[in-house]
């Protein structure tokens, strides 16, 4: 069953992946090479930069525990700097199958339940998004 879950999980985080207009570069190295990338807003003009999840330590270090704590399958992760400190928001699939439809209509909606983390504060909570420069960008 684990095995089946993460396959079926996967499956699922590329659904969405497609449905938040990620890159195609980062969707092809998600279903390659299970590559992590984040959005980072960095200023007007460059509102979805993409990194390499890997480039940051303590980032890669959280997903892989909240995933391993969760069950779920993070897919992309979104960055907002804060005057209270820097936000990131993983999207990720978790293992309610049922819930998944309804997530996919959240999507569609641009918003999505997601995780945050700031390194001091985790939360659950649903955020606002807009797909932008093949990233998002949050707009709540």
């Amino acid at each position: 069953m684990e095995t089946n879950i993460k396959s079926l999980q996967k499956e699922e985080a590329i659904k969405r992946m497609k449905e938040l207009k990620l890159m195609p570069e980062v969707i092809n190295s998600f279903i390659e090479e299970n590559t992590l990338y984040y959005s980072e807003r960095q200023n007007k003009m460059f509102t979805a930069v993409l990194y390499w999840v890997t480039n940051n330590e303590e980032l890669a270090t959280k997903i892989k525990e909240f995933e391993r704590q969760t069950n779920s399958l993070v897919y992309h992760v979104q960055l907002l700097h804060t005057s209270i400190g820097d936000m990131y928001s993983f999207f990720y699939v978790s293992e309610n199958i049922e819930e998944w439809e309804m997530d996919m209509d959240d999507l569609k909606d641009h918003r999505s339940f997601v995780y945050v983390w700031n390194g001091d504060i985790e939360e659950y909570g649903s955020i606002g998004f807009r797909s932008e420069m093949g990233g998002v960008v949050r707009t709540w």
